[in-house]
């Protein structure tokens, strides 16, 4: 265990709502129909013991935002996105429903959207050894369950605004935000839209891309970087004594003068350290040292991803 890595008594419990956080709601008999249009993943098959991790693309495929969807019922899908990143992606979204019978709203303010870790997840009705993208309904909320950070289980808690929250104890939103990091698994926000495709951000490696399903915008550029090798970018994690933040550069001592990647994602360690997501050159990994948003900058340690790569599957 790294001095990094999080205690696994200290990294257990339930956050308060998560204000990141917002929720699209999208309703009517075509709104599954309509998602699985314009992302990258299978809406239109979406179970209700299913979630899915989904990319909203321009049409040169890049990212203008990250989704965690659930289907709750037949009519209805949920979308959880960085909040930041919510009006501007239910604007571009609703410009294209066009004969669709699909209406779409911002349903955060009848949401609560809170962090489980650990034990918290037993007690909120679900199961921790669930499998990523696993959704169990729980009363009126839903659990979905996360990629782990460090082997400590995580889920997300989806609840009408006002229903109790599962009785665990009190989890950080800044530990949980950590924690989301060490995931390996990147939300996309403001300072980095339409900075990357998605396996820049691995995620044809964590189900965020389904290569079977039909078109979506910017669907050729993904499958072009998939199948014809072009793909030079990858997410890494990162580690550091100094503060991060989405948007820094990162630069590699053998070529100080151009930048070799960018913080996806960062976010403080209970032990005073920083964890970041960086997207960045394949080739930097031979580079020498990393340095985040300038070439004197904090140093960058990298650590080992938790999920396989698919091409080393």
């Amino acid at each position: 265990m790294t001095a990094a890595s999080p205690n696994p008594v200290t990294l257990q419990g339930v956050t308060p709502p998560l204000d990141t956080l917002g929720v699209i709601r999208a309703e009517g008999p075509d709104a599954a129909s309509f998602l699985h249009g314009q992302l990258t993943q299978d809406f239109a098959l979406l179970k209700p013991g299913e979630a899915r991790l989904a990319a909203l693309c321009s049409p040169k495929g890049r990212m203008l935002a990250s989704f965690v969807g659930i289907r709750p019922a037949p009519e209805q899908v949920l979308l959880v996105c960085s909040r930041d990143l919510l009006a501007p992606t239910l604007k571009r979204l609703s410009m294209y429903v066009l004969r669709a019978k699909a209406r779409l709203t911002d349903a955060s303010a009848e949401f609560a959207v809170r962090g489980l870790a650990g034990a918290a997840i037993a007690a909120a009705g679900a199961d921790p050894l669930a499998a990523p993208g696993t959704c169990t309904a729980a009363g009126p909320a839903h659990v979905i369950a996360l990629y782990p950070a460090d082997g400590v289980p995580r889920a997300l808690w989806l609840a009408p605004e006002g229903t109790p929250a599962p009785q665990a104890p009190a989890l950080d939103a800044g530990l949980w935000a950590w924690s989301e990091v060490r995931s390996g698994v990147a939300t996309l926000s403001a300072p980095v839209v339409e900075a990357f495709v998605p396996q820049m951000l691995n995620y044809e490696s964590v189900g965020g891309v389904n290569f079977k399903k039909g078109c979506y915008p910017g669907q050729e550029v993904v499958a072009r970087s998939q199948f014809r090798g072009t793909l030079k970018r990858r997410a890494y994690l990162v580690e550091a004594d100094a503060p991060l933040a989405a948007g820094q550069e990162v630069f590699a001592e053998a070529d100080a003068q151009q930048p070799v990647g960018t913080v996806v994602q960062a976010a403080a360690g209970p032990d005073g350290g920083w964890s970041a997501l960086v997207s960045m050159q394949t080739s930097a990994l031979e580079a020498g040292a990393l340095h985040a948003a300038s070439p004197q900058g904090p140093v960058l340690r990298l650590e080992p991803l938790p999920y396989p790569l698919l091409h080393d599957i």
